[in-house]
């Protein structure tokens, strides 16, 4: 019963604690929590949501993942990496930001903790490394470029269009250079000069939060946001006033075709339950055109509004109130204005720099999101990925501090730990998070023991929501994209893929092209993981199919070795010895015979070939029909064919299989000494030197 116990609730062997312990917890969550704040927050508009529900994935998922994670120290929450992936899942589907947005984000979360949580229960953890390490150290690489590109427009205060090819995005924001915003790129660099500076002198100290905290002061006393609201009817360009109509008219049709598709999916539902076959037919299909419809409409309508976005405009006073004007050119000495949004009430004006802004208080409402049949299908292969990657991301996190920690790591418990955090984040209003590897590490060299630590940051974060979201009002979004910048800095190794290439060419070759097509397919870098694992793979498999097999060949000194790579003299002329490295199976089955048939073609004298298999891990039926197959065809050609040092669970295969009836016991030998001892001797063949009881394979 106790071990039943722990094992649905491992939190439990936390206790019973000492004083010692919970006052280390505490300190250790404390400090995590003064980076998770402001780190959530960054993460989340990564992901394309209002900064706060950065800390909503910050609070209960947080809770969870200590409580039922196998890692005393590892801290659970929104990462760089999965916020990206989020993003990228999502931007084809919905406008950033918006309420079809945030809750497909949060389906995504559920998705994402469901197949976690199945792959923890059924012990099926091993299927991480379908994403090799080589691939996971390109898509790392690429992954922090493409989110340190995805801030400088934040940083420089200009606006950067969302589209299938993210280069060609920042192409736009850095031909927007002239138009920085000065003092937003201040801000942003001071902060960052603040993080690095108490990284390096001052490293125990909280230097995010420090950076943020002044930031956020400067920005309240100089009046960095500067907004303005005019009413339609302002608007003093017949050109921009059509375009404005427009965009209006067309985000009313967006609405109805929302509530269209909501209703649809309702009624496919109902004739589901009613098992209408027809109905459900017809109502997929005409769903299946309004999503098409919604989609081409809202993207359309998405670069109408970043191209009104992307101008400057003046405001005029005139005798009948403000006039909205385009600037005639960016360096005119009027405050210059972008149009930061537009709705029923009027235009909504920055001239300023840009801040978080309010953030709702209090907690967030636990609700699980509404389930449709063709989101679930848009997001499964994101989920899969994210799933995957995210699990990569904690394990190996969690591996590193169990190394220093001499912990165990369970790696099915974990799984499901960080299943029921991103279950618990779905019914809480948050996007899918992971492990976070500076975290973690604050809170290991902290001193957290056990996973109360993530307890106390998630009580903080509580409090936070409940009590201090209005102090987060005037934090300037060019800090936040510094602390994003900073934060994945430390991803970039292109060291790991040099290593990589000179350790085995084909690792190389994964890693680097993982790199190329993440960057090549941004802003879908699911699609770009996905290229490099099938590559990684199909390299895996090529391998496979052509392992290490030679005619063996004879020194001066008497050793055995490759005859073609040692450039050396073949034993015999009527009697062949040849090695095959390999798992003998239906993949390389092909390149097995013909590594025979050349062992004939250059011997044609020959009267026996030694197949030398002590390299034989594993053998299919493909594998023993082969050897079976040529076995006979030798026979017929007057040549004989041997088998020795194979392996136990080889021959149990071919025991089952009755190799006997073409190959005999008295033609398979236990070693490959004893095979060379008795076939030279039949044959007439000598080995100089001790090369009989010293052959090499």
């Amino acid at each position: 019963m106790k071990s039943l116990v722990r094992k649905l609730f491992p939190f439990v062997s936390w206790f019973p604690m000492k004083g010692v312990q919970v006052r280390a917890d505490l300190l250790a969550g404390l400090t995590v929590a003064l980076v998770l704040i402001p780190q959530s927050m960054a993460y989340a508009q990564l992901a394309g949501l209002p900064p706060y529900y950065g800390l909503y994935a910050a609070f209960l998922p947080v809770l969870v993942g200590a409580l039922w994670g196998s890692s005393q120290q590892l801290a659970t929450g929104p990462v760089a990496v999965v916020a990206l992936l989020t993003a990228s899942a999502l931007a084809p589907l919905a406008v950033a930001g918006s309420e079809r947005y945030i809750a497909l984000a949060i389906l995504l979360a559920l998705l994402v903790g469901v197949i976690q949580l199945a792959l923890g229960v059924f012990r099926l953890g091993a299927i991480v490394n379908l994403l090799s390490h080589p691939v996971i150290i390109g898509f790392t690489n690429a992954a922090a470029i493409i989110i340190g590109l995805s801030q400088l427009n934040k940083l420089l205060g200009v606006p950067m269009t969302r589209s299938d090819k993210f280069l060609n995005d920042i192409t736009g924001v850095l031909s927007q250079i002239g138009d920085t915003h000065l003092p937003t790129l201040f801000i942003g660099l001071a902060a960052l000069g603040i993080m690095l500076l108490l990284k390096r002198f001052l490293p125990k100290w909280p230097n995010v939060l420090i950076a943020v905290v002044l930031t956020t002061v400067v920005s309240w006393q100089i009046g960095f946001e500067h907004d303005m609201k005019l009413p339609h009817n302002a608007i003093g360009d017949v050109a921009l006033k059509a375009e404005v109509a427009e965009y209006r008219e067309v985000q009313k049709r967006i609405s109805a075709l929302d509530q269209a598709i909501a209703d649809e999916r309702f009624r496919y539902a109902q004739a589901g339950k009613e098992f209408n076959l027809a109905e459900l037919a017809t109502i997929e299909y005409g769903l299946h055109l309004a999503v098409l419809e919604y989609e081409q409409t809202a993207q359309e309508n998405s670069d109408r509004f970043q191209r009104l976005r992307s101008q400057h405009y003046v405001v005029a006073a005139g005798p009948d109130g403000s006039t909205l004007l385009p600037a005639v050119k960016p360096g005119q000495t009027e405050v210059q204005w972008r149009i930061k949004k537009i709705d029923d009430k009027g235009l909504h004006l920055a001239g300023g720099g840009e801040v978080v802004g309010a953030i709702p208080p209090g907690l967030p409402s636990l609700s699980v999101p509404r389930l449709a049949w063709n989101d679930i299908v848009s997001l499964l292969t994101a989920a899969l990925v994210i799933s995957l990657v995210a699990f990569m991301e904690a394990i190996s996190i969690a591996k590193a501090m169990a190394a220093r920690t001499r912990a165990r790591i369970d790696p099915d418990q974990e799984l499901i730990g960080q299943g029921l955090a991103n279950i618990v984040g779905g019914a809480s209003q948050a996007f899918p998070g992971s492990g976070s590897f500076s975290r973690s590490a604050v809170n290991l060299d902290a001193g957290a023991v056990t996973g109360l630590a993530s307890v106390f940051s998630g009580v903080l974060v509580l409090i936070t929501l409940l009590f201090l979201t209005s102090m987060l009002y005037h934090l300037p979004q060019a800090v936040l994209a510094a602390v994003i910048m900073l934060a994945v800095s430390g991803l970039i190794n292109f060291k790991a893929i040099w290593h990589a290439w000179q350790t085995k060419h084909h690792d190389g070759i994964a890693a680097m092209i993982t790199f190329g097509a993440t960057l090549a397919f941004a802003p879908h870098l699911d699609v770009g993981i996905m290229f490099g694992t099938a590559v990684a793979v199909s390299l895996f498999l090529l391998r496979r199919m052509r392992p290490r097999a030679e005619i063996l060949g004879q020194h001066p000194d008497g050793v055995l070795a490759g005859m073609d790579t040692h450039g050396l003299q073949p034993i015999s002329e009527v009697f062949v010895p040849v090695r095959f490295d390999g798992e003998l199976t239906f993949v390389n089955v092909a390149y097995f015979e013909d590594m025979v048939l050349e062992a004939l073609a250059r011997f044609p004298n020959a009267r026996a070939i030694l197949v030398i298999g002590s390299g034989i891990n594993e053998i299919d039926v493909s594998g023993e029909e082969k050897i079976r197959a040529l076995a006979e065809r030798l026979e017929q050609s007057g040549v004989t064919l041997y088998l020795s040092g194979l392996k136990r669970q080889v021959l149990e295969v071919l025991e089952r299989a009755h190799i006997a009836d073409v190959i005999p016991p008295e033609r398979m030998f236990k070693s490959k000494d004893q095979a060379l001892q008795i076939l030279m001797a039949r044959y007439g063949a000598t080995l100089s030197g001790a090369a009989a009881s010293a052959a090499k394979g």
